[in-house]
């Protein structure tokens, strides 16, 4: 499947997939990120489904993702808290603009995903607006500091939820991050117990092992039947 390139607003989204789909797969992304694009949406495109997916270029990750702000988990760089900026850019320009090139039905069900801090992202988006049908969210920061209150008082208002993590991921020695199987697990239980159609899927390996195949594979639990 190939990309085509399509600006939107000040930055180059790549998109695949065709018009008139049934759903439409964001991905929030980073250059990082882009190198496997393809073998991702390749994957994506295992399922019966008719998709369109955009990757949606960021330029400063731990700025543009974060809820709000927080200082520095690793390194050096803290964390800018404009999601909010992200998560309207996304609504006034990105989806209007998607449905409009593409022919996409009204009533397209939207899945935002991504991997990381984009999967945090996913998740505190659909705790702001009922405009997402799904959430793919693989090994999301969900350690980030606050995040499981918030959520508490600002329940998610989405569908679906796919929740995944490395095995490895909550063996680190950074103190702030060494939560993140617990919180995950919470997170699980809550949803669950609100009757969302959700799953946690455990993977071999760390944080950084074939992100873009676990993404996928967050994407297609979302858009597939679940009896």
């Amino acid at each position: 499947m190939t990309a085509q390139i399509m600006q939107i607003g000040n930055r180059p989204c790549r998109i695949y997939g065709e018009a008139h789909a049934e759903y439409l797969l964001l991905q929030m992304t980073d250059e990082h990120e882009l190198q496997n694009m393809e073998s991702e949406v390749a994957a994506i495109a295992q399922s019966a489904h008719h998709f369109l997916f955009a990757a949606v270029p960021v330029e400063s990750w731990n700025d543009a993702l974060s809820p709000w702000k927080s200082p520095a988990v690793w390194g050096k760089q803290g964390f800018g808290g404009k999601a909010a900026d992200t998560l309207r850019f996304l609504t006034e320009q990105v989806i209007p603009s998607l449905k409009q090139q593409f022919d996409l039905p009204e009533n397209v069900k939207i899945i935002l995903g991504g991997y990381s801090l984009a999967g945090l992202f996913a998740l505190w988006a659909s705790t702001q607006t009922k405009l997402f049908y799904g959430v793919a969210a693989a090994s999301p920061s969900v350690w980030f500091p606050g995040w499981m209150e918030f959520e508490q008082q600002y329940p998610m208002q989405t569908q679906r939820v796919y929740l995944s993590l490395g095995d490895k991921e909550e063996r680190t020695k950074n103190a702030v991050m060494a939560v993140v199987g617990n919180s995950t697990r919470t997170l699980h239980s809550r949803l669950a117990e609100r009757s969302i159609d959700c799953t946690l899927e455990w993977n071999s390996g760390g944080h950084f092992k074939n992100a873009d195949l676990r993404t996928a594979k967050a994407f297609r639990w979302v858009m597939e039947e679940h009896t």
